[in-house]
């Protein structure tokens, strides 16, 4: 099996004498510069995305997040204050968000979910519209996670998944409307996370999901499935990037048996195992071109990709479930959250 992303000898060192080189790394490591709080955040589930972060088209820094009233809670993460509240915003906990930035219409979207109710609500962020309202996504089970996609034709989808312990049902797609308008094959799976993404070399849309086996992408163009990424390891798969690196389009996933994994996204091709965390790896986000960040049990670790070194940048006391990142001119903003009524801390960073 190739290891074109690290050399042996890096992948050795990394796995054996983490500490020494942790060591010699300290000099280099991230300044934490002040910490900012929110406490009326509330999650009620293990799932990633429970926070979403992002700059909007009117160049504010939000936080969208929920609390225990089943509100939807815009905060100004630069001017440290709550924008908006949408006062019970589902009928039942909110488990997750995704935004997405419409420039065909010119709008900020953002996705809410509710897991039980397997319910979704699309709205514009800009004047907090509800654009669509799609009950009962799945007859059985639970709708874990969900995403936009765009197919490169200036349509925009949104994508279900279901995740149940008997039967499973296949990935749905639906449009602004609400309307289903496809269901992928092969795809009947126990999904806990979902994704898309668009190949500008293929002019092709992918849909990517995790579960507790393996991780599987399908081609929606096609409706077919594409790859199965399966390294034999029947813990839960919780996260995924997709991401161009060093010219290849390389999927990373985080897995609870403790190892980040790397794969050739086109050929399915395990390009190398990390050992990072202990007590299961969570969430993933990219920080950088070369660096990225998973959370792992109640710390945050920041791997390079380039060499191969692991920082411990952030410790805490809870158990972080989500982590994402945002950029503000040179400041760098680290966003994470834990289970139930743990705050949301935003850690500002000078890399």
């Amino acid at each position: 099996m190739k290891k074109n992303l690290f050399n042996e000898k890096v992948h050795n060192n990394i796995n054996n004498n983490l500490n020494d080189k942790n060591n010699k790394l300290m000099h280099n490591k991230p300044i934490i510069q002040s910490i900012k709080v929110v406490n009326d955040s509330y999650s009620s589930s293990f799932l990633d995305n429970i926070f979403t972060s992002f700059k909007s088209i009117d160049n504010i820094f939000y936080l969208i997040y929920s609390n225990k009233n089943k509100s939807i809670v815009s905060y100004n993460i630069i001017d440290n204050k709550k924008i908006n509240e949408i006062k019970n915003a589902h009928n039942n906990y909110i488990t997750n968000f995704r935004s997405y930035l419409d420039k065909k219409n010119k709008r900020d979207l953002i996705m809410s979910i509710s897991n039980k109710d397997n319910n979704i609500k699309v709205w514009n962020a800009n004047i907090w519209t509800c654009l669509v309202d799609i009950k009962n996504v799945n007859k059985e089970g639970f709708l874990n996670s969900a995403c936009f996609l765009h197919d490169g034709s200036n349509n925009l989808y949104i994508i279900t998944s279901n995740f149940y312990y008997i039967s499973f049902e296949p990935i749905r797609v639906y449009n602004f409307d609400g309307k289903k308008i496809k269901e992928m094959n092969e795809s009947n799976e126990k999904v806990n996370f979902i994704e898309s993404y668009y190949d500008d070399n293929y002019s092709k849309s992918y849909i990517i999901i995790s579960n507790h086996e393996y991780v599987k992408s399908y081609d929606y163009n096609n409706n077919i499935l594409y790859h199965k990424y399966n390294d034999n390891i029947k813990r839960l798969h919780f996260s995924l990037v997709i991401k161009k690196y060093e010219e290849v389009i390389k999927l990373i996933e985080s897995c609870y048996d403790d190892n980040l994994r790397i794969w050739n996204f086109h050929s399915g091709e395990l390009i190398q195992k990390i050992k990072i965390g202990v007590g299961g790896l969570q969430s993933i986000c990219f920080i950088n071109n070369d660096e990225l960040i998973v959370s792992s049990n109640k710390m945050i670790k920041m791997i390079n990709l380039k060499n191969g070194l692991i920082t411990d940048l952030i410790k805490t006391n809870i158990n972080i479930i989500s982590v994402k990142k945002i950029c503000f001119q040179y400041d760098e903003y680290i966003i994470f959250q834990g289970h139930e009524n743990n705050p949301i801390y935003i850690y500002n960073i000078k890399f």
